[in-house]
């Protein structure tokens, strides 16, 4: 007999750099019906070290990824004991941990997320149930958006789910199947320049609003291979640091006309991904306290009705559908889509490493 509840811990990362993102959560399945409660949640962010060290290991040699590896596992295993304890969290199921995402190249089969080591469960003293992405590309998927299944089971009230964190992306259901994709890059570029300002992230906006709007740059931007591509597609930091970035530095435009202009790409580009402009489109990750970026992307698409949940679930809901994705394994239960990933079937996927 399969269990109906389960008590797990979700850790996410993600290419924003913001921190690892922890969420204890409750899930009950009643005649194939999921429910969850997120009780605890926690944003640890990196120190300057470690977000310089991420940054930069897109260029590392294969040793140097190797030995990043091994010290993000031990970094990620501490995040996650300190976290168990400070909460006093016991009688866990397991942890499930998306890693931290390095390289992302499924066109030439590769993904590496860093901190899927097995020696985490030991350093844990905890089931672990990670490293989701390497089967789907192994069986010619992109390997990502991996959340979409967790939007079908846990927020099927939606017409969309979108999330605006490094990257957009957009899940919903057509012709019974469900359909998601990367939109464009998002906080991976607002970021980069805000930082350039001293600031961490341009809060709610602030900065971009001051801005103009460079056409030729917004030009040149929509006019990139990847928008005419259809799904299923997903992007990785490799994309900002070897396209993106490059055309943006070429303009010799000030900062905040620089945040503009690049916020209304974002907008234009969700607007342009969905299919058809009325519903209701639920709004999470980071992107989504962005105040003017929203009301971009509201201004595009007017009939549209944009929802922003609880702070909750705004921020935790990568963390929360990884640790559904972990559960879907711990039951041996398909967790990724062919219809998302391009994969050649839908399949189970993910490593467990017990005690």
């Amino acid at each position: 007999m399969k269990s109906e509840n389960y008590n797990i811990i979700g850790v996410m990362s993600g290419t924003s750099l913001d921190g690892v993102d922890l969420s204890h959560i409750k899930f009950t399945i009643h005649n194939q019906n999921w429910s969850f409660e997120i009780l605890e949640s926690e944003t640890i962010g990196y120190s300057k070290k470690w977000i310089n060290e991420l940054k930069s290991a897109v260029a590392y040699s294969e040793i140097e990824l190797q030995n990043l590896n091994k010290e993000y596992t031990i970094l990620l295993a501490a995040i996650i004991s300190n976290f168990i304890k400070k909460y006093k969290i016991e009688n866990l199921d397991a942890v499930c941990s998306h890693g931290h995402t390095i390289l992302h190249q499924p066109q030439n089969g590769l993904t590496l997320q860093i901190g899927n080591l097995p020696e985490i469960s030991k350093l844990t003293q905890q089931t672990v149930v990670c490293d989701f992405r390497v089967q789907d590309v192994q069986l010619g998927g992109q390997g990502a958006p991996l959340v979409p299944i967790g939007d079908r089971i846990l927020f099927s009230e939606y017409d969309y789910c979108m999330n605006l964190g490094g990257f957009s992306n957009i899940s919903f259901e057509e012709n019974n199947n469900r359909i998601a994709f990367d939109i464009s890059p998002v906080n991976t570029v607002l970021n980069f320049y805000a930082n350039q300002l001293g600031f961490n992230y341009d809060d709610k906006g602030r900065i971009s609003r001051t801005g103009n709007c460079s056409i030729e740059l917004l030009n040149e931007l929509n006019a990139l291979d990847f928008y005419q591509k259809k799904h299923p597609k997903s992007l990785g930091f490799e994309f900002v640091k070897e396209v993106v970035l490059p055309i943006i530095e070429r303009y010799p435009i000030a900062i905040e006309d620089k945040l503009h202009t690049f916020t209304e790409h974002v907008a234009l580009q969700i607007a342009l991904a969905l299919p058809n402009k009325k519903g209701t489109l639920l709004t999470t990750g980071g992107g989504a306290y962005n105040d003017f970026l929203i009301e971009r992307i509201q201004f595009h698409l007017p009939e549209m009705q944009i929802i922003i949940p609880s702070n909750k679930i705004l921020e935790f809901k990568e963390a929360l559908i990884f640790a559904l994705l972990g559960v879907l394994k711990l039951r041996d239960e398909i967790n990724v889509l062919q219809s998302v990933t391009g994969a050649k079937y839908d399949h189970s996927s993910g490593a467990i490493f017990s005690l």
